[in-house]
């Protein structure tokens, strides 16, 4: 008997932990919200968690000799133990707190890229990154005369594997790709990305920001020399993030930023001796709310069980693109066999915008836009398209609300 046999997931009992999802809008009707991809909500205990540390013991970490300051950074310190066992790394030192996952991505490339990487060397990334992996990978290319070469990928939304494969050189040093396309759901074949890469002797750092929340992520299964994410889409705060570096490649990479925190000894005459990772990567005073709030988010997601979280969420799928399809004129955008809970659509005739703020008006929150992905809407000769993301506190019956709604939507544009 599996465990999806043995347990269920209460997902009434689940909406009732998020406080905003009781919310009405537009003259009493009830929020949906479909905007996961961007940030999930957050439930009552990351909250009080949250403020329970302004309330009882804030104070700055790692400095003090007093008490609150020893609570402080226990909890801080605890939390990144929490995030190495989530995330199964092998060792506590392998894991560094950011901002989010474009700060780590960028840490990655002011530190490992400046400091490895040499003109004429190539990146390999992928049409379907996020502008976070694209954006600092172009700009140390520029400064450095390094190559940025594409893997592409077909009209499914899939990666082409025979292509990336092609794509490798003697002066390939780095792949970066996302687990997840945050634009299409794609779900990407890491472990086996990572594998072609490191046959080749190149790294990947691997952009898990739509993984986390999702699926169960083990960094050493996966062979990631780099994995990044972000609070904010995990049920936590924003303002946090993780980079996971493997630790071989994080004691020989330099300091990214310069301050407190971050040394062993400084001197005016003799210079500075920076601290060890992780702490060599974290200058100054950290997000210290926000990581004590990440590590119980990581433990109220995780007590749903990822097999349950993932069965839901592929149900809610499935209806919806079934029920979407049934839309005369719509087109969903991006249909790889193996998707998370995303839906990236477009209507014959109708802006993304206006479809987004038209089903707005029924209470139902979805995204328009780019979705900081330009290449890949490019690639699929678009400026926008709309987007559907769930989580696991979505309902079927909101899902059938949703479809109703753009119903009416679509012909009250074409009328």
């Amino acid at each position: 008997m599996s465990m999806t046999d043995e347990l269920t997931l209460d997902v009434q009992a689940l909406r009732a932990e998020f406080p905003v999802l009781g919310r009405k809008v537009h003259g009493g009707k009830a929020l949906v919200y479909f905007d996961n991809a961007a940030t999930t909500q957050t439930p009552k205990a990351v909250l009080d968690t949250w403020v329970d540390y302004f309330e009882r013991y804030n104070a700055n970490i790692h400095r003090g000799l007093h008490r609150l300051a020893d609570e402080a950074t226990q909890a801080y310190e605890h939390s990144r133990d929490t995030v190495r066992e989530f995330v199964n790394a092998e060792d506590v030192r392998e894991i560094i707190f950011t901002r989010g996952t474009t700060e780590a991505i960028n840490l990655v490339a002011q530190s490992w890229g400046r400091s490895q990487l040499v003109e004429g060397d190539e990146i390999l990334i992928s049409r379907l990154e996020h502008h976070s992996n694209i954006v600092p990978w172009q700009m140390l290319a520029q400064e450095k005369g390094l190559t940025i070469r594409i893997i592409p990928v077909d009209e499914r939304g899939e990666l082409d594997m025979a292509a990336y494969r092609a794509l490798f050189t003697p002066r390939t040093r780095l792949v970066c790709v996302a687990h997840v396309s945050n634009a299409l759901g794609t779900v990407n074949p890491v472990s086996e990305m990572a594998r072609i890469a490191h046959e080749h002797d190149a790294r990947i750092l691997v952009d898990g920001a739509q993984a986390v929340a999702h699926t169960r992520v083990d960094v050493q299964a996966l062979d990631a020399d780099f994995y990044a994410f972000s609070g904010h889409k995990l049920y936590g705060p924003t303002g946090v993030g993780v980079l996971y570096g493997r630790f071989s490649l994080l004691e020989a990479m330099p300091p990214w930023q310069g301050g407190g925190e971050m040394i062993k000894t400084v001197s005016l005459e003799e210079g500075t001796r920076f601290a060890e990772p992780p702490h060599r990567f974290e200058a100054g005073t950290p997000a210290i709310a926000e990581v004590i709030a990440l590590e119980r988010a990581i433990r109220w997601v995780t007590n749903l069980h990822f097999e349950l979280l993932e069965d839901w969420e592929q149900r809610l799928l499935k209806h919806a693109t079934e029920r979407m399809k049934g839309i005369d004129g719509m087109r969903i955008i991006g249909e790889a066999p193996h998707k998370a809970a995303v839906i990236s659509f477009v209507v014959d005739g109708a802006h993304s915008q206006d479809i987004g703020l038209l089903v707005d008006q029924f209470g139902v929150a979805i995204r328009t836009g780019h979705h900081c992905a330009q290449p890949l809407m490019h690639h699929y000769g678009l400026d926008a398209t709309c987007r559907a993301s769930f989580a696991a506190y979505n309902t079927l019956e909101e899902v059938d609300y949703f479809v109703d709604a753009l119903q009416r939507v679509v012909t009250m544009v074409r009328d």
